[in-house]
């Protein structure tokens, strides 16, 4: 999509944009009969087709409304109007709307095009298409445009590999797009095969990974900056392909939603575009514990005391509560290896947090208030919201094994997600700044572009608005 300062030309498609407010001062101007199908509520829309050509009035709502759900509203439309929308140059009109608005507008035009599998056969990819505006410069329009374009481009490769069948994304598979991916954007790539990670003792993640019919990739993927004295954040995605549950079996009904567990790492990766395209002045330290979860007979197995990279083993209870598994490995190799000045880990973790919150946020567990406050408020700015809960230690007591430092799982039928974080922070190395994100509920969900529940993108927003604007 090409954003153009110019508006001096015969167009023959306008994008018309109002909020209610905006529509009752100006409705006057416009042929009554509009006004009968039109108000400017929020994802309305109205199309008039007149001799010069066609206009859309979308509507935005109220007009106290955040830059989010400008967004939201440009991601229906795109979605919707598909098939009707024509690449030629195109006329926007909303002179009531900030710079940031109408970012996030441009941001959501190009995230509605996602269909699985992706391809760039929507209109806003064509390179006919031009977006004109006499209200932005054009030098302002260039930074709006590639802001937004590598958004999309993050979130996008993060929607399309969640949404991809277990059978096209194998841990071989994931780990060549890896490796070219770090090759395109200059990117340092380290993966560890299963005789290295014996070597390294990488045991709680082997331990998954033992009854897999694909060697293991514990994957290191570092961006970099020149820019010096900048902020390195290390970041931990659960990348767990395919979950079966293991020996612990999973109920049939809903199996085919597991090629969704990997919505921590594809956030991560997404992020790691966003950074890269951007350039941004920091540094990225992410780690992907890549293997899936499958039935076998080298599969671990219920009462497994497992040794962990550091140093402390693990009673397996359950082999269906296997990301934690992986992810204290990612955890404890990232912190003994690496200096970092955040640490964040995110996981489709857990069934409790979707019982807890279902789509409507995710559940945020940290040692850290200033972490705390800052992923809660990035998370209330990019709609991908966060509710802190607690690490008492009252929830230690529950993970406490009579043949191992911990056990994997708590018998009690309560409170999931919170001995889940409990047990990962075990792992952190007393690291100061750190935060787990249990994503199960809103990673993976209703959308607009599918029938069934596929990938939102959640995580991508956050970690990108939050990295880019702490540093």
């Amino acid at each position: 999509m090409k954003l153009i300062n110019k508006k001096n030309t015969n167009y023959t498609q306008v994008f018309h944009l109002f909020t209610e407010e905006e529509w009752v001062k100006t409705s006057k101007n416009f042929n009554k009969n509009i006004s009968t199908f039109f108000t400017g509520k929020k994802h309305e829309v109205f199309i008039n087709a007149h001799e010069e050509g066609i206009t859309y009035f979308i509507g935005l709502g109220k007009s106290a409304l955040q830059n989010f759900e400008i967004q939201q509203v440009a991601v229906k439309f795109s979605q919707i109007q598909k098939e009707k929308l024509q690449a030629v140059p195109t006329l926007f009109l909303g002179d009531f709307m900030s710079e940031k608005q109408f970012e996030e507008f441009i941001k959501g035009l190009l995230i509605g095009t996602y269909n699985y599998p992706f391809e760039k056969n929507h209109p806003f990819w064509n390179a006919k298409f031009e977006l004109h505006s006499e209200n932005i410069s054009q030098k302002k329009l260039d930074i709006i445009s590639q802001r937004a374009t590598a958004l999309s481009n993050g979130q996008i490769a993060c929607q399309d590999w969640l949404n991809k069948p277990a059978n096209l994304k194998k841990p071989d598979t994931f780990s060549l797009y890896l490796k070219n991916l770090a090759k395109k954007y200059d990117l340092k790539y380290t993966s560890y095969n299963r005789k290295k990670c014996e070597e390294l003792g990488l045991g709680a993640y082997l331990s998954v990974n033992q009854g897999s019919a694909y060697d293991a990739a514990f994957t290191i993927i570092e961006y970099k900056t020149t820019v010096k004295n900048a902020k390195t954040f290390g970041l931990v995605g659960k990348c767990v392909l395919f979950d079966t549950g293991g020996v612990s079996l999973k109920n049939p009904d809903n199996m085919h939603y597991m090629k969704s567990d990997m919505g921590g790492a594809t956030a991560v990766l997404g992020t790691l575009i966003y950074a890269a395209e951007m350039q941004l002045p920091i540094n990225i330290v992410a780690i992907l514990p890549i293997t899936d979860n499958a039935v076998s007979e080298n599969a671990f197995l219920p009462s497994d005391v497992i040794t962990a990279y550091n140093g402390k083993t693990i009673e397996v209870l359950n082999t269906d509560a296997e990301g934690r598994m992986i992810l204290a490995d990612g955890l404890s190799y990232m912190a003994k290896n690496f200096k970092t000045d955040f640490l964040i880990d995110l996981a489709t973790l857990t069934g409790s947090s979707v019982r807890m919150f279902g789509d409507t946020c995710g559940a945020m567990f940290s040692n850290n208030e200033e972490l705390k406050n800052l992923l809660i408020k990035t998370g209330d700015k990019t709609n991908q919201r966060l509710w802190n809960l607690p690490l008492w230690d009252v929830w230690k007591d529950d993970i406490k094994s009579d043949v191992a430092d911990l056990k994997n799982i708590s018998m009690k039928p309560i409170g999931d997600c919170i001995i889940a974080a409990k047990f990962l922070e075990q792992f952190i190395e007393n690291h100061p700044k750190w935060a787990h994100l249990d994503i199960a509920g809103v990673a993976f969900g209703n959308v607009g572009y599918a029938k069934e529940k596929a990938a939102t993108g959640f995580g991508v927003q956050l970690l990108a608005d939050l990295i880019e604007n702490y540093h």
